[in-house]
């Protein structure tokens, strides 16, 4: 059994977040948010802001950074390692991690997800529930991996970059940082950083409403 696990976020991927710590054995699950109108969340004790936690950082045996937004998640997780916070990796039970892949610090792996041999996986990365990281992929830090999207072998996508739900990115493929890849986007050729791209086969979705 593990000990306390403090959660910054305390909005639905934080809950999910919570869940998964919970089967991986933590004891205690106490959450911190910057919105004054956040709610109790669950079961779970809500403790206050995140400047609270930057306070007693060193009160947790853990952390992990629940806030969904790429930027915000992986600037929070890099201030409270500075305050002296230990950040944790959480594997949910039903994932199937290759152990010759790498899983970066405060990354969070859910359900039903698989991770290949070779791949690489930055810090406070979400590889959410039931998406699929091929052999020899690349994610930088603060990527996001929607529910039931797949990558191809050998991908590598950027710093704090975004696939969508359900959205397939061919082998090989190069994406850059800060994209946005939507919904259901399959992905056949290399994404520059910045772009949002959506559709079948993906394109830049400025050009694509210019059309």
């Amino acid at each position: 059994m593990r000990g306390r696990l403090a959660i910054l976020g305390a909005g639905g991927h934080g809950r999910v977040v919570a869940d998964c710590a919970e089967r991986l054995g933590w004891s205690q699950v106490v959450f911190f948010d910057d919105n004054p109108k956040a709610e109790k969340p669950g079961s779970w004790e809500l403790a206050g802001t995140g400047a609270d936690l930057l306070a007693s950082a060193t009160d947790f045996e853990a952390f992990v950074v629940g806030i969904g937004i790429n930027r915000i998640r992986l600037e929070r997780q890099q201030a409270l390692v500075a305050a002296g916070g230990q950040v944790t990796t959480l594997i949910h039970p039903a994932a199937t991690v290759s152990r010759h892949a790498v899983i970066g610090a405060g990354s969070v792996v859910f359900a039903g997800t698989v991770v290949n041999p070779g791949a690489v996986v930055g810090q406070a990365c979400i590889l959410n529930t039931g998406c699929g990281i091929d052999h020899d992929d690349h994610l930088a830090d603060g990527v996001h991996v929607s529910p039931g999207a797949h990558l191809g072998g050998g991908v590598s996508v950027g710093e704090a970059s975004w696939i969508g739900l359900g959205a397939s990115v061919r082998e090989g493929i190069s994406i850059g940082r800060d994209v946005r890849v939507g919904a259901g986007a399959v992905v056949v050729r290399h994404v520059a950083d910045g772009l949002t791209v959506v559709g079948n086969p993906a394109q830049d979705m400025k050009r694509s409403l210019d059309a």
